[in-house]
C-alpha cells in the first residue's frame, strides 16, 4: 500500500489531532492515504449508560496496519450545551483525507455520511439540550426510559436503517456539500475531543481485531456503551505478545477466546438487567479480567524465558 508522503510524519499523532481556531477542526486534513475506507458496518447501538452521555458514532481510522474500526461509544461531553460533529473521510486530488471531529454548540458538516442513530448525513436528530439537561429522542436513540427520564419522541427524524454504507465524501462516494447552517457552525467556537475519546481511539488501534486487514470489514467490537480501555488493552497486549514471539498463535487464540467469553457474559448480564451490571456482576467481571491479565502475563513471561533459553543455546560456544 502506497501512502501519501505526509502520512509517516502525521501517523505518530492521534487521528484526533486538533488545531486551535474556529475553522481548524473541520477544514484541515490531518491524515491522507491513497486507499479508501471500507463500508460502514451495521451494528446495534448499546443503551445509554447514564444521563448526560452523548453518542459518538463509530468510524474507520487509519494506523500502521491500515484502516481500523473505532467503535461507536457513549461519552460525557466536555461541557454542557455542546454537540459532537463526527469526523469524516473526504476524497480529493487522488487522496482520502481525514477531517477530525469536534465539539461545538451546533453540529457542522461531516461529509454527508449516514452514521445512523441521529447522524443521518445532515445535522443531528438524536436529542437537544434543554438548559443543563440533555433530552434524548428515543425514536433514534437507545435509552432506557425507566432510568433516564429526559426523553421525547420525534418520528420525523430519519431512522437508523443505513441504506448507503459508503464511508467517505467525494467522487465515487457521497456527493454532499456543506449547507449554510453547517458553514456557520464551522466558524463557532470548537472544543477538542475529550481524553476518554482519545484513549478510546488509541485502544481500538491497539486491538488487531479492529483492523480491516484482519476482520475484512467486520470488526470484532462495533459499539460500546462506554469507554472500556481495559478490554482493548487486553487485546493489545495479546497482539503484542504474538508479534514479539512471547505468545504462540495458539496461546493468543486461547486468551482471545477468554476475552470474548467475558464480553459475551457482560453483554448478556446487561441485557438481563436493563443495560446495567449489578455490583456482584461488576465484581465478577473484575475478577475475570484480573485472571485474564495474570494469564497473559504468565504466558508472556514463559515465552520470554523460552526465547532467552533458545538464544543462549544458539549462541553457546561449540
Amino acid at each position: 500500500m502506497r501512502k501519501h508522503v505526509k502520512f509517516a510524519a502525521i501517523l505518530a499523532a492521534s487521528l484526533f489531532s486538533y488545531l486551535a481556531g474556529p475553522s481548524a477542526a473541520s477544514a484541515d486534513v490531518f491524515v491522507s492515504v491513497r486507499i479508501g475506507p471500507p463500508a460502514l458496518p451495521v451494528y446495534v447501538q448499546p443503551p445509554c449508560p447514564t444521563e448526560g452521555y452523548l453518542w459518538t458514532p463509530g468510524y474507520w481510522a487509519y494506523g500502521p496496519m491500515g484502516y481500523y474500526w473505532v467503535p461507536g461509544v457513549w461519552v460525557a461531553p466536555p461541557r454542557v450545551g455542546v454537540l459532537w460533529t463526527p469526523g469524516y473521510w473526504g476524497f480529493a486530488g487522488g487522496l482520502y483525507g481525514w477531517h477530525a471531529g469536534y465539539w461545538g454548540p451546533h453540529v457542522g458538516f461531516y461529509g454527508g455520511v449516514n452514521y445512523g442513530f441521529g447522524y443521518s448525513g445532515f445535522g443531528f436528530g438524536g436529542g437537544v439540550w434543554a438548559g443543563s439537561a440533555f433530552r434524548y429522542n428515543t425514536a433514534v436513540m437507545h435509552v432506557d426510559t425507566t432510568v433516564i427520564h429526559n426523553t421525547y419522541i420525534d418520528n420525523t427524524v430519519i431512522h437508523n436503517t443505513v441504506v448507503n454504507r459508503t464511508s467517505f465524501n467525494g467522487p465515487g462516494g457521497i456527493n454532499a456539500r456543506p449547507t449554510p447552517q453547517e458553514q456557520a457552525a464551522l466558524h463557532e467556537q470548537h472544543f477538542q475531543p475529550t481524553g476518554n475519546q482519545i484513549a478510546h481511539e488509541q485502544a481500538a488501534r491497539a486491538d488487531r481485531n479492529q483492523f480491516a486487514s484482519v476482520n475484512h470489514g467486520a470488526p470484532g467490537v462495533t459499539a460500546m456503551n462506554r469507554v472500556n480501555g481495559r478490554a482493548f488493552n487486553q487485546q493489545g497486549r495479546i497482539a503484542q505478545g504474538i508479534g514479539s514471539g512471547q505468545l504462540t498463535a495458539r496461546q493468543g487464540e486461547h486468551l482471545e477466546g477468554r476475552e470474548a467469553n467475558i464480553h459475551q457474559e457482560v453483554h448478556q448480564d446487561r441485557q438481563a438487567n436493563g443495560g446495567h451490571l449489578t455490583p456482584q456482576e461488576h465484581q465478577q467481571v473484575n475478577h475475570q479480567q484480573n485472571n485474564a491479565s495474570r494469564a497473559i502475563a504468565k504466558d508472556k513471561h514463559a515465552g520470554a524465558e523460552r526465547q532467552k533459553q533458545q538464544h543462549e543455546e544458539h549462541h553457546e560456544p561449540r
